[in-house]
């Protein structure tokens, strides 16, 4: 069910009364008989605050079943209980003490207190997930950002569990064949930064020291995955991330211990719940997977440290501000990565993976600005989105750029020494950056937090005779999506030449690009050279557009390109010119095809090639699509066979094989890889990547039933069960889509993570004539969901489900008629966004046959 609804007006009001002192949490996780409960939960909280009115009136938030309540001595009548409206608490003293005992509930979803049981051992495993305010699905808390406080936590669970929390256990005795353990009363935070992870977790420990002092280090996950944990890459990476922070910061780590949780069945990729971080689980490779696998996962690890200072040290007044956390974590892991550890080459992940994401988000209709307008819980919860950390990271790498690193970092100290324990606002930070680089940034607000859309950036020049610049000017045009704002650019210019045969760097210039026409004097007098890149090493947030020659230089010699951070500048140049039906998705396929092998980054590969994928299956003229599925898949196999056995570039060629439209004679070849008849040299066909040549299989009508059982009777692990519900969802006939549409969107009690796994096994590019009459079923059955569920589970349904495949007029006017209806104004955004893309699709579709 959905959570209560919590507004920005209710939350102003309560934090204009209230002032909260400090929580005392007692749990029972047990059935009485020391055996882990199954369904609910025994939970008091003891809430002591103040109030600046005395005799005012406020509520408690609770989603659970009230036993009792006690406030100030006196009994409340809890007799009409009710979540939406929370639990009244009248006559306030100036002083308070509130008790609420209750009976909670587990969740499958993800929120709240999520059980899970193994289904290897049968061991029952137990997290928390409060982000944004769920919280109060554990104890009765005022459930908002600004109402922080201290936390005692006391929790009693079967004898055989770990139990970890933000602080460190103070002692742990046993109690009635269980065993109550008692943490440590924690350092000031807000609600939805409490933890707790509890079950028979296998643990890691070490700790990291320096001037400051040392830090206790754990690493937790399930027993049955501990085989796998390579906990002492993850210490390194640990370690290397607070001797960075520590440096750079000018502030020791502030909540004593530092834990990583792997947890199951995670809805994000990890929770920086202070002092007790949670992460999916998938991040404990069981299989093979690229060199990029780790780069991501370690930009997480750093993503949730940096949020320690950044979010939990100092946390936004209200959600309007979420972007402060995430850009914020975004931007410093990646400052981290390429300065601490291995991954030198971060930044350019960065260009390929966060401007992306952030390109493809600001360019729909929901597009906002990055300081946000959220007046509620409900519209936070789809802003988790690629404006939020991808672009306002960006921005703050242009801010970085304009005032200076060290300028930046010096604000940054100022900042967590001014505010450190208690909540902030972007007026805040800015004003604590403008003390210490000694610029006004009002504007910089106004232009790049307050607006909506990109600029484009394009140069044009003249050259003499001999090819040298005898003009260069920067064209600037006005932000789209939005209101054609131009904006102050902090840019680099390369200019890129021939040298023993490949493109190197030959000469750069920094500048403020400023208006819509950009004189750029230092260039005159220089070479030409084969490629201008106006956007150079990635400083500004822009669509770069290149210059005929410039673009002729991509085309025909891409590969070329020494450094990677420029190459991928050039492919993401590419990339948007197709998805603004500027170039054709044909030519960006041939592009791919040609240039693929010369590219050394595997990340870099593996989003091509995805890439490659969404133009032939969306932005191709359908007359097109078979032939370019040929085209593709005939490159990619001679790819996979070239590559150096065993190498990261080999699996990524397989990978992408897996998730394409094969001829029989391709299905084939994966079936010879899948059971071992004709295998591909040096590639290792292990448990994970099984399954993905076995859901390549099925999706075509070359594997049966009958095969998804012995692979899940081999793999009975959860992972196991959720790929073959995927498998089982891929099957290619009327009635299992049927079966997999109906499990989907009408069992509101599958976990989130199954759910997820049929709805990713639901669409397949092979499958777009069966999946037709499914668009009209969408339209029809979403809203449902979205009344049923809580946003969380529903915008699984509504994003994934959204009818992507159906490229045609007919799916835009049955989004236009359900648009038209009244209908919850953040179901409405993911619905909006659905349409947007098919519009795009179709103009690319139209532009790629012309």
């Amino acid at each position: 069910m959905a959570a209560p609804n919590l507004t920005r007006d209710q939350a102003q009001q309560r934090a204009a009364l209230l002032e909260v002192e400090s929580y005392s949490i007692e749990l029972d996780l047990t059935d009485g008989t020391g055996h882990p409960g199954e369904s609910t939960f025994a939970s008091r909280s003891t809430v002591r605050f103040t109030s600046r009115e005395v005799g005012a009136s406020t509520f408690v938030d609770l989603v659970g079943a009230v036993e009792s309540a006690e406030l100030n001595g006196v009994a409340l009548d809890v007799s009409g209980f009710d979540e939406e409206q929370g639990l009244a608490l009248t006559d306030l003293a100036e002083s308070n003490e509130l008790t609420v005992v209750a009976k909670c509930g587990y969740t499958n979803t993800g929120e709240g207190l999520h059980r899970f049981v193994d289904p290897v051992d049968k061991s029952v495993y137990l997290y928390t997930q409060f982000e944004t305010a769920d919280a109060k699905r554990m104890f009765a808390c005022f459930d908002q950002p600004d109402l922080k406080a201290v936390y005692t936590m006391t929790v009693t669970a079967p004898g055989d569990w770990k139990v970890i929390s933000n602080a460190a256990s103070a002692s742990a005795e046993p109690a009635a064949g269980a065993v109550r353990h008692v943490f440590n009363t924690t350092e000031r935070m807000s609600t939805y930064l409490v933890a707790l992870v509890a079950g028979p977790y296998s643990e890691w420990r070490d700790e990291f020291s320096d001037e400051s002092g040392t830090i206790p280090l754990g690493i937790y996950c399930r027993a049955s995955l501990a085989e796998h944990m390579d906990a002492d890459k993850l210490f390194v990476e640990t370690k290397q991330g607070f001797e960075f922070f520590h440096r750079n910061f000018g502030v020791p780590y502030p909540f004593g211990k530092y834990d990583q949780c792997f947890v199951p069945e995670f809805n994000a990729g990890a929770m920086e719940n202070a002092g007790c971080v949670t992460f999916l689980e998938d991040y404990v490779f069981r299989s093979r997977v690229t060199r990029y696998a780790y780069e991501r996962r370690c930009e997480t690890v750093l993503h949730e440290m940096a949020h320690m200072w950044f979010g939990d040290l100092v946390t936004m007044r209200w959600w309007d501000d979420l972007w402060l956390n995430e850009s914020f974590a975004t931007w410093a892991s990646v400052l981290a990565q390429a300065e601490a550890t291995e991954y030198k080459h971060a930044w350019t992940s960065f260009a390929n993976i966060e401007k992306s994401w952030a390109y493809r988000q600001d360019q729909l209709p929901s597009t906002h600005p990055v300081a946000a307008d959220i007046p509620d819980v409900q519209a936070v919860e789809v802003n988790f989105d690629g404006i939020t950390y991808a672009k306002g990271a960006s921005v703050l790498k242009q801010l970085v750029a304009y005032v200076g690193l060290e300028n930046f970092l010096s604000g940054l100290r100022v900042y967590f020494d001014k505010h450190a324990w208690g909540n902030a606002t972007l007026a805040d930070l800015l004003g604590a950056l403008e003390q210490a680089s000694g610029r006004d940034l009002s504007w910089w607000s106004a232009q790049w937090l307050e607006t909506t859309g990109l600029n484009s950036l394009r140069p044009r020049f003249d050259v003499d005779a001999d090819g040298e610049f005898t003009e260069f000017a920067v064209l600037q045009g006005g932000a789209k999506p939005g209101k054609g704002e131009l904006r102050t650019h902090r840019v680099a210019i390369g200019v890129y030449d021939d040298v023993d045969g490949t493109l190197v760097r030959t000469h750069r210039v920094e500048i403020d690009v400023q208006g819509d026409r950009t004189v750029v004097p230092e260039l005159v007098g220089v070479p030409r050279g084969k490629l201008v890149l106006v956007n150079d090493d990635d400083l500004t947030y822009c669509t770069m557009r290149l210059d005929t020659g410039s673009l002729t230089t991509l085309i025909d010699r891409i590969g070329d390109i020494t450094e990677p951070l420029p190459r991928t500048l050039c492919w993401s140049a590419a990339w948007e010119m197709t998805r603004e039906a500027e170039l054709k998705a044909r030519d960006f396929v041939s592009l791919v095809c040609h240039g693929l092998a010369a590219e050394s980054e595997v990340g870099v590969v593996q989003r091509l090639l995805l890439q490659a994928q969404t133009a032939i299956a969306s932005y191709a003229d359908t007359a097109w699509v078979p032939q370019g599925w040929t085209m593709f898949t005939d490159r990619i196999l001679e790819l996979a066979n070239s590559a150096e056995a065993g190498s990261d570039h080999q699996l990524a060629f397989v990978n992408s094989l897996a998730g394409s439209v094969l001829d029989d004679a391709k299905v084939a070849i994966l079936r010879g890889w899948f059971d071992g008849s004709a295998p591909l040299e040096g590639l290792v066909v292990d448990t994970d990547l099984r399954w993905r040549l076995l859901h390549a299989l099925v999706a075509h009508g070359a594997a049966d039933d009958s095969e998804i059982e012995a692979e899940l009777k081999t793999d009975s692990t959860a992972t196991g069960h959720r790929q073959a519900e995927r498998a089982m969802a891929l099957r290619p006939t009327t009635d299992t889509k049927d079966e997999a549409w109906r499990r989907a969107v009408h069992d509101d009690e599958l976990p989130n993570a199954v759910n997820e796994a049929i709805i990713g096994g639901f669409s397949h590019p092979a499958q777009r004539e069966l999946l037709a009459p499914y668009a009209a079923r969408y339209f029809a059955d979403v809203a449902g969901v979205w009344a049923r569920r809580s946003s969380e589970r529903a915008q699984s349904v509504a994003l994934g489900l959204y009818p992507a495949w159906a490229v045609t007029q007919s799916t835009v006017d049955a989004s236009d008629a359900w648009l038209a209806d009244e209908h919850p104004p953040a179901l409405r955004r993911l619905v909006s966004e659905g349409r947007a893309g098919i519009i795009r699709a179709l103009a690319a579709r139209e532009f790629d046959g012309s």
